[in-house]
């Protein structure tokens, strides 16, 4: 059986932000993105600790379709080391998940 993950990423910019998303909606690697602005980030960089503003990207996918979001991901971002986290949806409506299946498909 698929498995839903929930992906986290975090973007310089509210353009690039919308750029990844559109992406990856437009090419069925996710089903839905959400973008949460701004957010703080506060985190050591190259030695040094840096507070700065980030738009916060929920992106809603599954498992296998992972390495699709990572490497498409990192075609589009302006980051080093983007942040690309997933977690496992371990419950949902059965409706939104089976939905979210065949948006990935």
């Amino acid at each position: 059986m698929s498995e839903p993950i929930v992906v986290f990423l975090t973007c310089g910019s509210e353009e690039e932000a919308l750029k990844i998303a559109h992406a990856l909606v437009e090419e069925q690697v996710a089903a839905c993105t959400n973008i949460i602005s701004p957010i703080r980030s506060i985190y050591r960089w190259e030695g040094k600790i840096w507070d700065e503003k980030e738009w916060l990207l929920i992106i809603k996918t599954q498992r296998k379709k992972f390495d699709d979001v990572e490497k498409r991901v990192k075609s589009l971002h302006s980051y080093t080391v983007p942040e690309i986290i997933a977690l496992p949806i371990i419950e949902g409506s059965a409706s939104y998940l089976e939905w979210l299946l065949e948006m990935t498909r």
